[in-house]
């Protein structure tokens, strides 16, 4: 038998769990299902220094522990388990959870973020969160004084190497080809950065470390030359991918799968279903943002209930 619902949202990271604080408090008494990454991308950054309320910065883990334990506290019933199957098509809607459990719910919060695109390679994986990054502004701050590199050659890349300019001692921008894929003012910017330095035709083949950090990058020119540089980070820059595909059929997204909401809300085409975090925001992809937008979509699904 299907369990009813007024408010189910899918996904644990700031958004989802800020989600889920605003509707207990709200009495909608939420439902929230973690996903198969409780916490989001943040649980795969060490100390994040840049969301309010943490002078002393604070782990990534410990950032998203205690959003949840807040929102257990204030009433939400927060649950490990994965949305796996969704029908949008009529009210209630129909979830199907790890396969088996069935839900209908008046109305859903998708916050199932975006990931991140990453090479692939077992090294880059093995320092991730100690050296390897894909946040600039996320991380960038870690790294003042030293040397970086940038993966990538589109607008993000060039963005990502410019913040970092203004933070580190020498960038190295690592693209694949022999031309930037960025806007003219994006590749204006970069090349005439003083201590931005592009290597074309460059591809990564190795992450190198002591261990426990980044301590350089092996490449390989198209030409078959293998060479390596010593850097203490390495950034990607390769694109990030809304993790919205579960709901193509039904909500509106844009040419890169990013959820459509309306204007400033977070309200999509489908009546009762709402969207907040990384899986709708192409632009700032930042924590305080998500969990913002995670505060506006529970204040939607209050005030569409409140309607009915």
């Amino acid at each position: 038998m299907a369990t009813k619902v007024d408010c189910l949202i899918i996904g644990g990271g700031p958004a989802g769990y800020t989600a889920a604080i605003y509707a207990a408090r709200a009495n909608m008494a939420p439902i929230l299902f973690e996903g198969i990454q409780p916490g989001g991308q943040l649980t795969t950054t060490t100390e994040i220094e840049n969301f309010p309320g943490f002078p002393q910065g604070i782990d990534g883990n410990q950032l998203m522990a205690s959003m949840r334990e807040q929102a257990v506290r204030v009433g939400a019933d927060v649950r490990n388990g994965a949305v796996t199957a969704v029908d949008l098509s009529a009210r209630p809607f129909k979830l199907t959870v790890d396969s088996s459990d069935e839900y209908l719910a008046r109305t859903v919060i998708i916050a199932t973020g975006a990931s991140a695109k990453y090479l692939g390679l077992p090294s880059e994986d093995k320092y991730r969160g100690a050296g390897v990054s894909a946040c600039a502004t996320c991380d960038g701050f870690f790294y003042r004084k030293k040397t970086v590199a940038v993966v990538g050659g589109g607008d993000t890349a060039c963005e990502e190497a410019s913040y970092l300019a203004g933070l580190c001692s020498k960038v190295y921008m690592i693209v694949r080809r022999d031309v930037l894929r960025a806007s003219e003012a994006m590749q204006k910017r970069v090349l005439e950065t003083q201590n931005i330095e592009v290597l074309w035709n460059c591809s990564t083949e190795e992450v190198l470390g002591d261990g426990f950090g980044v301590t350089g990058v092996r490449l390989r020119r198209k030409d078959g030359e293998v060479f390596e540089l010593a850097l203490d980070g390495f950034f990607l820059a390769i694109g990030h991918h809304p993790n919205s595909e579960l709901f193509r059929e039904w909500v509106n997204v844009d040419a890169q799968g990013y959820i459509i909401t309306d204007g400033k809300s977070s309200r999509t085409n489908v009546e009762g279903v709402f969207a907040a975090g990384d899986v709708q925001d192409p632009v700032y992809r930042q924590a305080v943002n998500a969990a913002a937008s995670g505060c506006r979509a529970a204040l939607d699904a209050e005030k569409y209930l409140k309607s009915l």
